[in-house]
């Protein structure tokens, strides 16, 4: 759809399905329905975490578009801590059953619509026109960015470069599948760090040793507001550090991280030793994969497959998170196989994949900071090459 109709009017069709997902979600009245309406919410989720990312790349000058495309992971996390913070207001159970959930999804309305109105007055991605053949609506974005002399410099390297893509580039082609290879391995590793494990059970895990189910919730805010620091500390490193740097760095925290729970599960320590190893993982997976996995994933694909390339990659994210998120509790919940591990298993699990993950960025990933989209194809194949 980004390709062939435009990353705006993808955008739009994902608001209208948040927004639809939202009000029928709250006004379900059996459970089938209330599904249906989670579909077409995760419909609305998929379409946003492909081509978002993707369009703040393409209109971002490349000296800045780690900063740019930082701001994906900075707008989840502050969703995620607004989250936090509802469910432990909520937390009561008897109100959470009877209305407290249908208040969770109805809120989804405001933000929901206030997107659909916002997507309404940003401008179509400049990479996006050059390739359906309207230059000029491109050259008064990169104008808005830049001055008219770049953007016509910008604009011609674009035509340039799709030329020679269109030359070279087949779906056949073994540098397609090559670079279709990084994309997915870089937004599947990003979930093979155990992070959405951290996210979606931190309250069963925190229950273990807190031994209170609202203390485990209003400890899991400061998940959130740690990961929020991340963050912005990734942002503020991204484009001056450097996207391998950075990256090597935040894995080898988030291995210590970690550890460091593993260890408070194994133990059964009581007190705060879990959460500080749960907080120490997640500003380092932060700064990190938090922010690198979009910056990434968004600059390597060329402009002609950048859609497809993107949309595969992230799908594969989807389905990792799938895979882990459905794992994970049969193996910290299952009697027989790890009970005597108290939940250190799954941690260590995840340390032995962020090391791996460490080796794959040194070994496979070129560094793109400051690198044109335009030139990124030449700067990955030739860190094949190499």
């Amino acid at each position: 759809m980004a390709a062939r109709y435009g990353r705006k009017k993808a955008l739009m069709l994902a608001a209208v399905l948040f927004t639809i997902s939202a009000v029928g979600a709250a006004l379900a009245t059996t459970f089938t329905w209330f599904v249906i309406y989670r579909i077409i919410g995760g419909l609305a989720v998929g379409i946003v975490a492909t081509v978002s990312p993707m369009y703040m790349s393409e209109v971002s000058p490349k000296d800045m578009r780690g900063r740019v495309l930082s701001m994906q992971q900075f707008a989840i996390v502050f969703g995620q801590i607004m989250i936090f913070y509802v469910n432990f207001k909520i937390a009561s159970e008897a109100w959470l059953v009877e209305m407290g959930w249908r208040w969770m999804m109805g809120s989804e309305v405001i933000p929901s619509v206030l997107f659909l109105m916002l997507v309404f007055i940003i401008p179509e991605s400049p990479r996006w026109s050059v390739m359906v053949g309207r230059d000029d609506q491109a050259l008064a974005m990169l104008t808005k960015v830049s001055n008219a002399a770049h953007a016509q410099s910008v604009r011609q390297e674009i035509k340039d470069s799709l030329h020679q893509n269109q030359q070279k580039l087949n779906y056949g082609d073994e540098r397609v599948y090559f670079i279709l290879f990084i994309g997915c391995m870089i937004a599947m590793l990003q979930q093979a760090t155990g992070v959405n494990v951290m996210m979606y059970y931190a309250p069963m895990v925190l229950k273990t040793v807190t031994e209170n189910a609202q203390e485990a919730l209003f400890q899991t805010v400061w998940i959130g507001v740690l990961q929020l620091v991340g963050s912005v500390i990734g942002t503020m490193l991204m484009d001056r550090m450097g996207r391998i740097p950075l990256m090597r760095f935040g894995t080898l925290g988030a291995i210590v991280g970690l550890l460091i729970t593993s260890y408070a599960l194994y133990t059964q320590a009581t007190g705060y030793f879990a959460l500080f190893g749960m907080l120490f993982f997640i500003v380092f997976y932060a700064l990190s994969w938090g922010v690198g996995t979009w910056v990434l994933v968004s600059e390597i694909f060329p402009n002609r497959m950048r859609a497809q390339g993107m949309s595969i990659a992230v799908g594969c994210m989807w389905l990792d998170n799938f895979v882990i998120s459905q794992i994970f509790p049969m193996i910290n919940d299952n009697p027989y196989l790890f009970s005597n591990f108290h939940g250190a298993f799954p941690m260590w699990v995840f340390a032995v994949c962020c090391l791996f993950s460490y080796w794959f960025i040194s070994s496979s990933i070129p560094e793109t900071k400051s690198i044109s989209l335009e030139k990124m194809e030449d700067i990955v194949m030739a860190k094949r090459y190499r």
